[in-house]
């Protein structure tokens, strides 16, 4: 498998608000929202989705490829990819720009508020799908809106089976967009909140979406995920964690599992539940790429979450 991410490089700057947003952000006043959150925890991480996946592929002993703009400040990621042995030749530096921030702050209720600037991320059209680099299977995640559209088009110009994940960049696409992006593409993933959005904007339900595709994938948090193929729904359980300490990223790492099982050539229901496996180990650490794991090690905790061993 020869895997290209399309989407974000990121600067991730992480703070944990030690009370509950429901508390401080009254629904009458919304109109003149004014709050602030005094966050004493604050990180500055590696993120972007498209770098939280390519981690997260390599970690299973992957070679994928990723394919971002980014800024000038992007010199100490770009040596931490190389401290992975991550293949930077699609990776290219736009001047006169940043790197795209974000500015995550999180509850004690898991939920929330993020800031983003894209910088560079917005320039994201100049890269374009190399047709000649033996890519085998894609993925377009959240990037700038036009370098989206185009790198699905070309994807499905050359015939190259991808994951459509448009992520927090669905808002900046109308319905016409997004059936577009689905026609185009092969796999669908979104959350809950987003699949109720792509609903919404596209005017087809589940069952729909999922019949323009081979399968639709919809994760739910702490419900687990449900994945839409062959006219079948498959509810995937949710793995416990060993803890709780952060969610970002969580979806990245579901969806690295996703690539990696249609790669593979897994069972939806074997996908998901590594695709689940691999969401729960992110989840008990701090950061989108501070975890560790194995494809061995993965193997020994999937027998024992789900009673049976994985076949590779």
């Amino acid at each position: 498998m020869t895997v290209l991410i399309c989407g974000s490089m990121a600067y991730d700057n992480i703070m944990v608000f030690p009370g509950r947003f429901k508390e401080h952000i009254l629904p009458d006043k919304l109109h003149i929202l004014n709050v602030a959150f005094l966050v004493p925890e604050m990180r500055k991480e590696f993120g972007g989705c498209a770098g939280n996946i390519a981690y997260n592929l390599r970690l299973l002993g992957e070679q994928p490829h990723i394919m971002a703009t980014v800024g000038e400040d992007f010199p100490v990621y770009a040596d931490r990819l190389r401290g992975q042995s991550l293949d930077q030749r699609f990776i290219s530096t736009v001047d006169g720009t940043l790197t795209a921030q974000a500015y995550i702050t999180t509850d004690l209720d898991d939920n929330q508020i993020t800031a983003f600037h894209p910088g560079a991320m917005d320039h994201a059209h100049r890269n374009a799908v190399p047709v000649d680099a033996g890519i085998t299977l894609g993925l377009v995640s959240p990037d700038g809106r036009q370098g989206m559209i185009e790198h699905a088009e070309q994807f499905a110009a050359a015939g190259i089976p991808f994951i459509f994940d448009p992520g927090q960049g669905l808002p900046m696409f109308d319905g016409d967009d997004l059936k577009r992006f689905i026609d185009q593409a092969t796999w669908v993933a979104v959350n809950d909140y987003e699949a109720q959005l792509l609903q919404e904007r596209t005017g087809w339900t589940l069952a729909d979406i999922a019949g323009h595709v081979e399968a639709l994938i919809v994760t739910r948090g702490g419900s687990g995920s449900s994945i839409y193929a062959g006219g079948e729904e498959h509810e995937i359980p949710v793995v416990k964690p060993s803890g709780i300490l952060d969610p970002t990223g969580c979806g990245d790492a579901y969806r690295a599992g996703l690539v990696f099982g249609i790669g593979r050539g897994l069972s939806w229901a074997d996908t998901g539940r590594l695709a689940s496996l691999i969401g729960a180990t992110k989840i008990a650490h701090r950061g989108t790429q501070n975890h560790d794991m194995s494809l061995e090690g993965l193997r020994q905790a999937f027998k024992a979450e789900f009673d049976y061993a994985l076949s590779l």
